[in-house]
Formats: C-alpha cells, structure tokens, sequence
C-alpha cells in the first residue's frame, strides 16, 4: 500500500569541493570496444570462412563488460552526495541528447521507406511503377501488428503506472507495474519472432521491400529488447528498495526509452503496416 508520509531526502554534501561529476578512471570503455571489435572481426569470418567462435567470444566479453559496467553505475548512483541537482540535471540532458540521436537513427529508416514508396519508379529492375512492387504480399495489418501494437501502447501505461506509484512511495505498485512492463515487451518480442517466422518474404534476395522492412521493424525490436533489458534491471533495483520519490533517475531514464520505442513503433505500425499494405498473405 502506498504510504502516506513520504520522507523529503535532504541533499547530502557532495565529497568533492565541486557540485559537478567527475567519471573515475574505468577499464570498461576499453573492454567493450574490444569485444565490439571481436564481433565485427567474427561476423566476418562467419560470413566468408563459416568460423562461429570468433563471434561468440567477442559477444561474450561484451555481455559480461554489460554486467560489470552497470553494475559500476549503480553501485556510483548509491554514493551519498554524488549525484547532486547539477549531475542530475546533466544526467537528464544526456538522455535526452541519446534519445534525440535514436531518433535521427530511425529517420534515415523511414527515409529510405518513404523514398521507394513515394517514388517506386526509383526501384531497380520494377517492370511497373507500384508499391509494394509487384508480386509481394505484405501482412494483414489487423492481425499480428496491431496485436503487437496493443501490447506495446498497454506496457506505456504499466510503466506510467509504475512511476506513478513510484512518487507516491508505493513499493509494491512500482514492482508490480514494472513487472508487467518487462512480461508485455517480452510477449512483442515473442510475437514479433513469430511474424518474422511466417513473413510472406525472405530478407535475402527478396528486393527492397523486404530490405526496408526487417530493417526498420527488426532495428524497433532490438530497441524494445534493449528496453526490455533495461527495465528488468530497474524490476530488481526496485525489489531491493534502490529507488526513492526523490532519487529515482534510473527508472525515470528507462521510462523515458520505453515511451519512445512505443512512439517509434506507432509510426511503424501506420506507415509500414497499415499505409504500406499491398496484398495480404492469409
């Protein structure tokens, strides 16, 4: 139940002489570059000499520096008077400037859509001037898509619901409505597999359409894994009580990620599916 005296936390003195954030000397930053390195250099090998380790490896490291890097974040954020209203407030610009950036990162996708469906005669080979290009079925937009869609606009309202009871100092409301966020981007993802699984074209070799189209839906879907990821981590922040009405950035950061991927997926939804639409595979 949410409590009715909710405690003001006083600022806590910062241990520099200054209000600002000062990163510490960290190992990580060279580690994931290295493992990110490792997984370009596989996928590589993978595609011309059919050698997986390289690949795995290189995912490997990049998954454990994941682990020890956020695990290095969260145990900073804890730091009394370290994370003062001058580094918060920075904390908020540089997650809206990440957010900004996906942004433009989706608008080169819808780009390249809206240029080949706006002007088809630009596709190469088209015997005829239409989108979709002839002889491809696209997907009934009212069957798995806007059942995808439904689930992501209703995981918006669980995490608003979660950040609401996050300020009134509901614990239990915070853990339950994070919990059903993390349930509801997993079932988009479970969904979104099984979409691809019954697409009506292949990505190799099946033209520009099905080039656009698992570009920009499959790059939404790595977003929405990501979210995923994200707010599961707030899911067991929030359980072990990390998070306070005061001091609460990261779960108000990863809310903020999630509303976005659900804004992105509402232009996909109408643009790519419902727009789009040529004739559908049953």
């Amino acid at each position: 139940m949410s409590s009715s005296n909710v405690t003001v936390e006083a600022d806590v003195p910062p241990p520099n002489k200054h209000p600002y954030h000062l990163v510490d000397p960290s190992p990580w930053p060279l580690v994931a570059s290295l493992g990110a390195g490792l997984m370009l250099f596989g996928i590589i090998l993978f595609a011309h000499h059919n050698v997986h380790w390289v690949f795995g490896v290189g995912l490997l490291i990049v998954l454990a520096t994941m682990f020890l890097w956020f695990r290095d974040v969260v145990r900073e954020s804890r730091v009394p008077g370290l994370h003062t209203p001058i580094v918060r407030l920075g904390l908020r610009y540089g997650m809206l400037l990440f957010i900004a950036s996906e942004v433009m990162f989706f608008v080169a996708f819808f780009w390249a859509y809206f240029h080949f469906a706006l002007y088809p005669e630009h596709v190469s080979g088209a015997a005829k001037a239409v989108w979709p290009p002839a002889g491809i079925t696209t997907f009934d937009p009212f069957h798995l898509p806007l059942l995808n869609t439904l689930i992501l606009l209703l995981s918006g309202t669980t995490v608003t619901w979660a950040h609401h009871a996050l300020l009134e100092n509901d614990r239990k409301g915070l853990v339950q409505g994070l919990g059903l966020t993390v349930l509801l981007g997993m079932m988009f993802t479970f969904f979104q597999v099984v979409e691809y699984a019954e697409a009506p074209f292949a990505f190799a070799g099946g033209g520009i359409y099905p080039s656009v189209f698992f570009l920009a839906t499959g790059f939404h879907g790595f977003h929405v894994i990501i979210g995923t990821i994200f707010l599961a981590v707030c899911w067991f922040r929030a359980r072990a009580g990390q998070f306070t009405p005061q001091r609460h950035f990261g779960f108000e950061a990863a809310a903020w990620y999630w509303h976005f991927v659900d804004v992105v997926w509402l232009f996909l939804f109408v643009c790519v599916y419902v727009l789009g639409a040529g004739p559908t595979a049953h």
